[in-house]
């Protein structure tokens, strides 16, 4: 009995991590609004130029994990809040539950559960580079190779869609491509695919940028009754990639 709780345990702390590490690369995604150029130098240039300029993000979220092999994919929506130096808030109406980051301290809410997994954000920046520039501290030119920049047109959309993939070989992150609107130069969707081939895509609408979030938003504080599990060191918290609100 005790070792089958201990196991359901571990696949829940298995499972936080791909949702926490696509939450934070979404975290740096998102402050981008990147502009491309014809050559990779003037990219990145053009991505750091509009990153300074942007110092919190909202939009409403769609979000699909599809497994390798795996029907039906896992689906979650909601509202997400962005401020720079790592501070990130996921209000997922579907399924029930809560992602906040302060920049320091991760909070993941069960309501539902009575649960509130903890575990600090610098074991994420310190162990698994190239983790360090979702603080705003890392280098797309020395984090990331470029494969290939595409253009997808419709009735619609124009929009850019680029491949990347991380220089240093992590099994949580082999390929993001992402999906860039031509005229804002705002990130629209992300994909982010790990070593298995699962994919997790997120969908943003209704973007909002620079409406002064409070800092006080990202901080989470547990209702009474919550069961608070603190997890310690960076390997605590590995979710395995099942996505959002998966058992």
């Amino acid at each position: 009995m005790g070792e089958g709780m201990e196991s359901e345990r571990l696949l829940k702390m298995r499972k936080i991590f791909l949702l926490s590490f696509s939450a934070l690369m979404l975290l740096y995604l998102v402050f981008l609004g990147m502009a491309f150029c014809t050559t990779g130098q003037e990219v990145l240039s053009e991505i750091q130029s509009r990153y300074e300029k942007t110092n919190d993000f909202e939009a409403s979220f769609f979000q699909e994990y599809i497994g390798k092999g795996m029907r039906p994919s896992n689906r979650g929506e909601g509202k997400v809040y962005f401020k720079k130096k790592g501070m990130m808030r996921w209000d997922y109406t579907v399924p029930n539950q809560k992602f906040v980051s302060d920049g320091h301290t991760l909070w993941y809410y069960q309501p539902e559960e009575k649960q509130v997994l903890v575990s600090d954000v610098s074991s994420y920046l310190k162990e698994r580079t190239p983790l360090a520039f979702l603080a705003g501290e890392g280098n797309l030119s020395r984090d990331f190779n470029f494969l290939n920049l595409n253009e997808s047109v419709s009735e619609k959309e124009d929009n850019y869609v680029i491949e990347l993939a991380p220089k240093e070989s992590m099994g949580t992150l082999s390929k993001l491509v992402l999906t860039v609107d031509k005229k804002s130069y705002t990130v629209l969707q992300a994909d982010v695919f790990d070593g298995l081939g699962n994919l997790t895509r997120t969908r943003f609408i209704n973007i909002k940028m620079n409406v002064g979030v409070p800092q006080s938003f990202f901080h989470f504080v547990a209702p009474s009754g919550t069961e608070v599990i603190k997890m310690e060191g960076p390997s605590a918290p590995a979710s395995g990639g099942k996505g959002p609100g998966k058992k």
